[in-house]
């Protein structure tokens, strides 16, 4: 793939012009939202030339399997947008039982990792409301054939949007149960055993007939946009994310994530809503909470670094989403040489924000009061043909499973536990997280 050729194309919106294709196996959207440069572009792919699955049994190396799927690096176009063609999937949170020493249940009929590699993608520019198609290939004319066919996608006809719930309802996990779960966190916290571990009820339903997963995700976007939403279509599965929390980003050999812990909801008034904010960039338990994973992430990112190259560069951010505000930090590392997207994606996963401290044994505690999560917690990637990377947290997530009497979705929410949680604010704070999603789903109000 070491010819770029990029169209210019007229601008549509992104989940607009998804909706026309959105039900075809590996379909495949990126589709950031709301303000700040983490949410410039948004970009969309279709029919892969290859696909990997690596199913729990499966005893292929799935890192190795990444590399060698994307191939040796190619130079992109210096003019074009982050992404220029290359892999796109999705790593479910029990991927992390091939990286570190752990025996993880699964959840049933969810690969370890589903990815996908794509000659062609359609890149959107937010910010100057421009539209790149881009193709890849061995020469020139292989890679503009794909780029108009990439750009001949934005001419299908947008499917009509769903109106009314899409779901007959969602079923809550215990908040009485969530509750002592934490406390009994709190307990292994104070016996020595961990030092913070981040655990999450759950929400299921059934869609309504003739909603699809992708009416979530135009849903999600028209009501509660996020950097990192996105849509990943697999056959009889589906991944609709609204996440507003980077994992991993390399560019240029630079490794960069950015963990979220500690939120506050918004308030109802300007003032109530500033004094929110305040009072999670002042609380000390945050920060604490905050610090641990910041700590933890610089361990991950120091095994693929170059020695003495890790630096902490933002502590302790507020950043404000349309239902919650958060407490962001972001740590950056210069990959050591020789070292490539896979490698770091294999040092650092899962994401620590959604493990906890140590990250071997909190993993032990959330499987010990969880099911297994599958797609929640894990990530969704763009890897690109010239070495980049990007990828998101899957929280705000739903997983969607296909069954002979329509679509099942379950969604889940949690937080990070440390010593002086109080199980009913953390429950609390399971409510607030899944607010957008709820209302997503099943209406005003929810």
């Amino acid at each position: 793939m070491r010819c770029t050729v990029l169209l210019d194309a007229p601008w549509r919106e992104p989940v607009e012009a998804l909706s026309a294709f959105a039900d075809e196996p590996w379909a495949v959207g990126l589709v950031s939202g709301g303000q700040g440069a983490q949410a410039r572009w948004s970009y969309l792919a279709r029919q892969p030339d290859a696909t990997l699955t690596v199913r729990p049994d499966d005893p292929t190396d799935p890192f190795e399997a990444l590399a060698a799927l994307l191939g040796e690096a190619a130079p992109a176009d210096p003019e074009g947008p982050p992404f220029q063609g290359g892999v796109l999937g999705l790593a479910a949170y029990e991927l992390g039982a091939r990286v570190e020493p752990l025996t993880l249940a699964r959840r049933p009929g969810w690969p370890d990792l589903a990815a996908a590699r794509y000659p062609a993608v359609l890149a959107f520019d937010h910010r100057a409301r421009k539209v790149a198609a881009v193709g890849r290939g061995e020469t020139a004319g292989a890679a503009e054939e794909r780029a108009r066919a990439a750009r001949a996608w934005l001419d299908a006809a947008p499917a009509a949007a769903c109106a009314g719930p899409l779901t007959h309802g969602l079923t809550a996990s215990s908040g009485v149960g969530h509750e002592a779960v934490v406390a009994d966190v709190v307990r292994r916290i104070g016996a020595g055993e961990i030092f913070q571990a981040n655990v999450a009820r759950s929400w299921t339903g059934e869609l309504r007939a003739g909603v699809r997963p992708y009416d979530l995700l135009a849903r999600l976007a028209g009501q509660s946009a996020a950097p990192f939403a996105a849509y990943l279509r697999l056959p009889g599965l589906a991944v609709v994310s609204n996440s507003p929390e980077r994992f991993l980003r390399l560019e240029g050999g630079r490794a960069e994530t950015r963990p979220i812990k500690g939120t506050r909801p918004r308030g109802r008034t300007r003032c109530e809503d500033a004094e929110l904010a305040a009072e999670l960039s002042a609380s000390a338990k945050d920060r604490a909470e905050n610090l641990m994973i910041v700590d933890l992430m610089r361990n991950d990112l120091a095994r693929v670094a170059r020695p003495g190259s890790v630096r902490v560069p933002d502590l302790f951010a507020v950043e404000s989403f349309a239902n919650v505000h958060h407490l962001v930090s972001t740590v950056t590392a210069k990959l050591a040489a020789g070292r490539t997207a896979a490698d770091l994606l294999r040092a650092a996963f899962p994401p620590g924000s959604v493990t906890g401290a140590p990250k071997v044994q909190a993993m032990k505690v959330i499987a010990a009061h969880e099911p297994p999560r599958g797609p929640y917690c894990g990530s969704l990637f763009w890897m690109g043909f010239d070495g980049a990377m990007d990828s998101s947290v899957l929280i705000r997530t739903a997983a969607l499973e296909e069954t002979a009497a329509g679509w099942r979705v379950e969604a889940r929410a949690g937080g990070g536990v440390v010593a002086d949680s109080e199980p009913a604010a953390e429950r609390a704070e399971t409510e607030a997280k899944i607010a957008a999603l709820a209302r997503a789903l099943c209406g005003a109000g929810a």
